[in-house]
């Protein structure tokens, strides 16, 4: 039988002229041929190809023969979510600018109120914790304080221990997204330490710093003289433009509601939560996506570089929640060791500061700007305290790496922790510490 094939395949190609080895060669670069088509058109996906000549196949989106080529899909879509990202950003700090303007309608009685519900730096803390991991973003919570303190409703000293709260608050995001690994147990354990060493940093930063601020009040020194700095360079008659922008639209939205704080404030409110939610969806859309083919060893392949690729993806995406949830995945997977998330994470840190200073120049207060740097500060201490020593450095590792093998043991475990460490026992404290 293979005999009378070869036979078939000798005399089909001297009728041709050609020998059964140019034959076979013939149809291997063929299908090489075709092979090299297919992979190209995969790689270019979306992104537009140049000009065919007339009578040439043209991909979607472009014009035959001569002309200059339409838009792509892949750009236009990339055009529309620039404008809604500045959409979104400009109604962000709108919204913290009629924040602390709600709040000056108020009067000083609810001002006053307010500062002694958060005068025990303990309870402040706890609410920052609390407020965090229920609205799942530090970034919601540190604009909400930043635009009371600039609306004169808190003061720089009794915010500081809410903004400490936050950053111990979001890494719950992390965790929720390493449950979906629960039921395979090797995926689980990497999955969850890696969420839980941001958490268990955060929460060392928070016990060696606290203390110490509420010693000294290094963070708010340190704020305030660098906020005046600021000032100082810019000029006494330097205003904000973020300002300038946002200030027109506040004085008209304040008038519209009649001058009545309430009102103000449902629409400030309104308009921070759904700004912020679509300011990070445009962002993570935009950026997201291209950031992902950078998650790999190449990228973490040293300390500094992972935590400088987290802290500049998480300024421009403004979300630390986002970006760190990103590498839960793939550490679940064995992608990614827990020593190379561990600085990333810590960037993130820094980078999630963005979003406050932002909003503390829509309000165009000293002490909101204080309030944001004062952040920003405790995020670059807490690393330089504890990172730089191997034996401080290791204890969040080691932390994380014992929660995730007693997790494993009972998926009750994981649950319970989340429950009461970022739900029940601050709750209990701002309760027992007002």
């Amino acid at each position: 039988m293979g005999h009378a094939e070869s036979g078939h395949v000798d005399i089909s190609s001297r009728e041709v002229g050609i020998e059964p080895d140019q034959a076979e060669a013939g149809t291997e670069s063929r299908l090489v041929e075709a092979a090299d088509t297919e992979l190209a058109d995969a790689v270019e996906g979306p992104w537009p190809r140049r000009l065919s000549p007339a009578g040439a196949r043209s991909s979607p989106g472009r014009t035959e023969g001569l002309g200059a080529p339409v838009l792509s899909s892949g750009r236009r879509h990339l055009a529309l979510n620039l404008v809604a990202i500045f959409f979104f950003l400009y109604l962000f700090l709108l919204s913290i600018s009629l924040l602390g303007s709600a709040f000056r309608l108020f009067g000083e009685g609810m001002a006053e109120r307010l500062v002694a519900a958060t005068s025990n730096p303990l309870t402040g803390l706890f609410i920052g914790i609390l407020a965090t991991a229920l609205i799942q973003s530090s970034s919601l919570t540190t604009s909400l304080v930043v635009g009371l303190v600039g609306g004169g409703a808190l003061t720089v000293a009794t915010a500081i221990p809410i903004v400490m709260g936050a950053n111990v608050g979001t890494s719950v995001t992390n965790m929720i997204v390493s449950v979906g690994h629960l039921s395979r147990k090797a995926e689980f354990r990497r999955a969850f330490a890696a969420a839980t060493v941001h958490d268990f940093f955060n929460l060392c930063a928070v016990l060696i710093l606290f203390p110490l601020q509420i010693a000294t009040n290094f963070l708010g020194r340190a704020s305030v003289w660098a906020s005046g700095l600021v000032h100082a360079v810019a000029g006494p008659s330097f205003v904000s433009p973020i300002r300038l922008a946002v200030d027109p639209v506040t004085k008209l939205i304040v008038r519209l509601t009649g001058e009545s704080g309430i009102i103000t404030l449902i629409v400030a409110l309104v308009l921070l939560f759904l700004s912020l939610k679509y300011l990070v969806k445009s962002l993570r859309s935009t950026i997201m996506r291209r950031a992902e083919v950078f998650f790999d060893k190449v990228i973490f392949r040293s300390a500094i570089r992972g935590l400088a690729f987290g802290l500049i993806l998480t300024a421009l995406v403004q979300s630390s929640s986002i970006t760190t949830s990103l590498v839960v995945p793939l550490a679940g997977a064995g992608i990614l060791a827990l020593e190379q998330i561990y600085p990333y994470t810590l960037g993130a840190n820094v980078g999630t500061t963005v979003t406050a200073l932002l909003a503390s120049l829509a309000t165009g207060s000293p002490a909101a700007v204080s309030v944001a740097l004062a952040h920003l500060f405790f995020n670059v201490s807490g690393i330089a305290i504890i990172y730089p020593l191997r034996p401080v450095r290791g204890i969040p590792l080691f932390l994380a790496r014992g929660l995730a093998e007693i997790s494993i043991k009972n998926k009750l475990i994981p649950l319970g922790y989340i429950l009461f460490a970022f739900y029940v026992v601050p709750l209990l404290m701002v309760w027992l510490t007002r």
